[in-house]
C-alpha cells in the first residue's frame, strides 16, 4: 500500500471553507417552506388547548399543526431498538420538557418563528420526577445495546466478597457523571419534499441514512424503496443523529399536509432534551489489591437514567469485564426512569462515564497501597481477556504505557499531593486507561473503472467531519492501484449500497473493510478480463503474475490499462459490488482498541480555578488510514476529555422538570482558551483477525480516560478527590 497510511488532506477540506459544501439545512428544493416547533413548558401531562389562532392569522402562514390536525400516520413511527420512540402529533401526552405539541409552517422563517411565538398551549400538569436519587428504589436491570448487539446487565467471575476479603486495601466509592447534552455546532435539521402521495425526499443531519429512510417508510406505511435520504455533509454529530428523532417524522408530516417541501431545523435550546445526550449515571466501585498491588476484586455498579416511555442504558460497566486481570469481578447495570427526553449515545457511550470511575478508583487504590498509578496498572495487565479467557486479536496497551509516559515526563510526578508548585499555582499530574471496543458491522460497497481509467467507489455511509471520504478513496486507490488523484469516493445516500450506522467508531473498519474487499474484486476482475482477451497485450498470462500499479496492468514486459479495458469492453464502466461481514474468526478474539491518557494541571489554591496544561495521549487502534485524520480525531476526544472533567453539565430544576442550561452561554464547553497543549500519538498495530481492514477506529478511544487522568491530576495538585463530574471551583474549595 502506498496511499494508506498518509497524511494526505483531507478530499472535502476545499469545499468546506469555500462553502461549496452543502449540509442538509442549506440544500435548495424549489418552493420549500418553513417549519418551526413549539414544544411543551412541563414535563408531564396532557394537552388541554392549542390555540394557534393568532399565529394562524399571521402574514405567510401556512398552517398550525397540531394533535388535533395534524395528518394520522398510518403506520408505526419507530422499529426496534436502538431505534428511538418518538412524539410526532398524534396524541395529547406530555412526557417531558421541550417535547415538540405542535409545528407553524410558514412561507419564511422570521414569519414561523414569529408565529410559533404567537401559539398558546393549555397544558394540564402531572407530578413528574427528573431526579435519579429519588427514583433509586425503582431501578431495574436492562438487557444493554453496544455495539449493534445485546449484552447481558449483569456479569459475574469468582467470588467477589472472598476477594474483597483478602484485600490489604481497598477503595469503595460512589463516582457520579451528570447529565450531558450533545452540542454539534450544526444542529438537527430536515427538508421533506414529498412527490405525489407516496414518494419522499428526505435531506437530513444523520448519521445512518438508512435508519431516516425505514423510519419515515415505517411511519407512512410507504415501500422502502419509495423513500430517499440524502445526508452529504454533517457538522458535528457524535451520537445524537444516530436515531431519527421526532422533528424528521413532523417535517416529512407537515409537506405531505401543506403540499409543499418542509425545512425544519431545530433552535439550540431545541436541542436539549429533545434528541438525546449523556444520562445520568451513579457507579459505585469496589476495588481491592494485596500489598503487593495485585488485585483481588472489582466491583463496578452503574445506575443511569432514561425515560418512563423508551429505554437507553449507559453501559458504564462493561470495560471493567475486560481491562484488568482480576480474579474476582462483578459488574451491574441498572436504569432508573423519569419524566425526561430518552437520552442516547454520546462520543464513548459507557466508556468515558465508565472509564471515570474506574480509573479514579484505581487511582485512588494506589494511593491507599503507596504505589504508583502506572505500575498498578503494569501489575494487573490483562494478557488475555478477564471475561472469557480469549485472546486479544492484538493489544499494544503496554508500548502505549511506555511511550505516553515517556513523552509526557511521567517520571517527574510527585507522588504526594500538593507537594508541587509553578508561579503560585498547584501542578498536578495524572493517568488513566483509554479502552474502546473494537466494532465492525456488515457493510455493502461499489466499485467502477470510469472510461479515463479512474475510479468511482460508493458506499451508503456518512462523513460525520472525520474524514470517510479521504479514507475510503485511500483504501480505494491502493487496492485497485491507483494514484489517490485517480478515485473519487461518495456517500450519503439511500440508495447507495448499505452501510451501518456511523457510529462506535466503526464506519473506517466496516466502511473500509467493504471498499477494500469490492476493490479487490474489481481489481481481480480486471485482471481477469486482460488475461481473457484476445486484444489485450495480456492475453494468456496468468493471473497471479499480472501486477497492477497507477492504472496499469504489468506481466512479463507487456502492459495494458483501466482505460482500455474499458473501452474494448463497450465503454461502459466496469463494476463490482461486495460486503464485508464479520466471521466465525472474529468471534475467537476480543477485539478493543488501547491507550494511556496523561494530563497535567495547574490550580489556582485560593480561586480553586483548573487548566489543563498539558495533556499527552497515546493510542493503539489498528491499523491508521490517514496520520492526519486519525490526529485530528484524537485530539478531538481528548479536548472533550477536557469538558467533560471541568465544564459539561446540564442542570435540571426540580420543580419545572426542564433543563435549565439550554444554550452554549449556560451550557459550557472547552473554547480554544481553555485548550493549551494536546498532544495525540499512536502505536500502528497490525491485526489480522479484527475485520479485513485491520482497523480498529479512533473516534471515540481520545475521550475515554481523559477525563479520569484530569480528575486524578487535580487530586495529585490539590489532594482533593472530586468523584462527581464536573470538576469546579466550588467543590475545591
Amino acid at each position: 500500500m502506498k496511499t494508506v497510511g498518509q497524511p494526505l488532506v483531507r478530499a472535502d477540506g476545499r469545499a468546506k471553507v469555500t462553502g461549496a459544501a452543502h449540509y442538509s439545512a442549506e440544500m435548495q428544493v424549489p418552493g420549500m417552506v418553513y417549519g418551526v416547533l413549539v414544544t411543551s413548558g412541563i414535563a408531564k401531562g396532557r394537552i388541554v388547548e392549542v390555540d394557534g389562532g393568532a399565529a394562524e392569522r399571521g402574514s405567510g402562514v401556512l398552517a398550525v399543526l397540531t394533535p388535533k390536525n395534524a395528518l394520522r400516520l398510518p403506520g408505526k413511527p419507530q422499529g426496534e431498538p436502538p431505534d428511538r420512540v418518538v412524539q410526532v402529533l398524534q396524541d395529547d401526552r406530555i412526557l417531558y420538557s421541550n417535547q415538540p405539541v405542535a409545528v407553524v409552517v410558514a412561507d419564511t422563517l422570521e414569519r414561523a418563528t414569529h408565529a410559533a411565538l404567537l401559539v398558546r398551549v393549555r397544558a394540564e400538569a402531572e407530578p413528574h420526577s427528573v431526579k435519579v436519587e429519588r427514583e433509586l428504589d425503582r431501578a431495574s436491570p436492562h438487557d444493554i445495546i453496544a455495539g449493534g448487539r445485546k449484552q447481558e446487565p449483569d456479569s459475574s467471575r469468582g467470588d467477589l466478597a472472598q476477594g474483597l476479603a483478602q484485600a490489604d486495601a481497598r477503595v469503595e466509592e460512589l463516582y457520579e457523571v451528570p447529565p450531558e447534552t450533545h452540542n454539534p455546532m450544526e444542529p438537527h435539521a430536515t427538508i421533506a419534499a414529498w412527490t405525489g402521495a407516496d414518494r419522499v425526499t428526505i435531506y437530513d443531519s444523520s448519521q445512518w441514512v438508512f435508519s431516516v429512510r425505514n423510519k419515515v417508510a415505517m411511519a407512512f406505511a410507504l415501500p422502502k424503496e419509495n423513500v430517499r435520504v440524502f445526508t452529504k455533509f454533517v457538522g458535528g454529530a457524535f451520537g445524537c443523529k444516530g436515531s431519527p428523532w421526532s422533528h424528521v417524522i413532523i417535517a416529512a408530516l407537515a409537506a405531505k399536509q401543506v403540499g409543499r417541501p418542509v425545512k425544519l431545523v431545530l433552535t439550540r435550546p431545541q436541542m436539549f432534551g429533545m434528541v438525546g445526550g449523556r444520562p445520568q449515571t451513579r457507579q459505585l466501585v469496589a476495588v481491592g489489591a494485596r500489598k503487593d498491588g495485585q488485585l483481588t476484586a472489582l466491583r463496578h455498579q452503574s445506575t443511569s437514567a432514561t425515560s418512563r416511555f423508551d429505554t437507553f442504558v449507559e453501559a458504564a460497566a462493561l470495560q471493567a469485564r475486560h481491562l484488568y486481570a482480576c480474579p474476582n469481578i462483578e459488574t451491574r447495570h441498572r436504569i432508573v426512569r423519569l419524566d425526561i427526553g430518552t437520552p442516547t449515545f454520546m462520543r464513548a457511550p459507557g466508556e468515558s462515564s465508565g472509564s471515570f470511575a474506574l480509573e479514579s478508583a484505581l487511582d485512588e487504590l494506589a494511593h491507599a497501597l503507596g504505589i504508583d498509578p502506572l505500575e498498578l496498572r503494569l501489575k494487573n495487565y490483562a494478557e488475555t481477556d478477564p471475561s472469557e479467557g480469549k485472546p486479544f486479536s492484538s493489544k499494544s496497551l503496554r508500548q502505549c504505557y511506555a511511550e505516553g509516559s515517556r513523552r509526557f515526563g511521567w517520571e517527574k510526578r510527585a507522588a504526594t499531593p500538593r507537594s508541587q508548585t509553578r508561579s503560585g499555582m498547584l501542578v498536578g499530574m495524572g493517568m488513566a486507561t483509554a479502552s474502546y471496543p473494537a466494532n465492525f458491522s456488515p457493510a455493502n460497497a461499489v466499485a467502477r473503472i470510469l472510461p479515463d481509467g479512474s475510479a468511482q467507489v460508493e458506499s451508503g455511509t456518512i462523513d460525520l467531519g472525520t474524514g470517510t471520504y479521504t479514507v475510503m478513496a485511500q483504501v480505494a486507490a491502493d487496492a485497485l492501484g491507483l494514484s489517490y488523484d485517480k478515485v473519487r469516493f461518495d456517500l450519503g445516500d439511500s440508495e447507495m449500497p448499505e452501510a451501518p450506522i456511523s457510529a462506535g467508531s466503526m464506519t473506517a473498519a466496516s466502511v473500509g473493510s467493504a471498499v477494500l474487499v469490492t476493490c479487490g474484486a474489481l481489481r481481480d476482475k480486471l485482471v481477469q478480463l486482460a488475461v481473457s482477451d484476445a486484444s489485450s497485450p495480456l492475453r494468456g498470462a496468468r493471473p497471479a503474475d499480472v501486477r497492477v500499479e497507477e492504472g496499469r496492468l504489468s506481466a512479463q514486459g507487456r502492459s495494458d490499462t483501466y482505460a482500455e479495458l474499458v473501452r474494448r469492453a463497450g465503454g461502459k464502466p466496469i463494476e463490482a459490488r461486495s460486503r464485508a461481514a464479520p466471521g466465525e474468526e472474529r468471534k475467537k478474539y476480543t477485539s478493543l482498541g488501547f491507550g494511556a491518557q496523561f494530563a497535567e494541571v495547574l490550580v489556582d489554591p485560593d480561586l480553586g480555578t483548573i487548566r489543563v496544561s498539558r495533556m499527552v495521549g497515546v493510542f493503539a487502534p489498528g491499523r491508521i488510514l490517514n496520520a492526519r485524520t486519525a490526529r485530528s480525531q484524537l485530539m478531538g476526544g481528548m479536548v472533550w476529555g477536557i469538558g467533560m472533567a471541568l465544564h459539561e453539565h446540564a442542570v435540571y430544576d426540580e420543580k419545572l422538570g426542564r433543563i435549565m442550561s439550554r444554550d452554549l452561554s449556560d451550557y459550557h464547553v472547552p473554547c480554544n482558551a481553555d485548550v493549551e497543549v494536546v498532544e495525540p500519538y499512536f502505536i500502528e498495530e497490525k491485526d489480522e483477525h479484527v475485520n479485513p481492514a485491520g482497523v480498529k477506529g479512533v473516534g471515540e478511544l481520545g475521550l475515554c480516560g481523559a477525563a479520569a487522568a484530569i480528575a486524578n491530576a487535580v487530586y495529585n495538585a490539590t489532594g482533593k478527590r472530586i468523584r462527581r463530574l464536573p470538576i469546579t471551583p466550588d467543590k475545591l474549595l
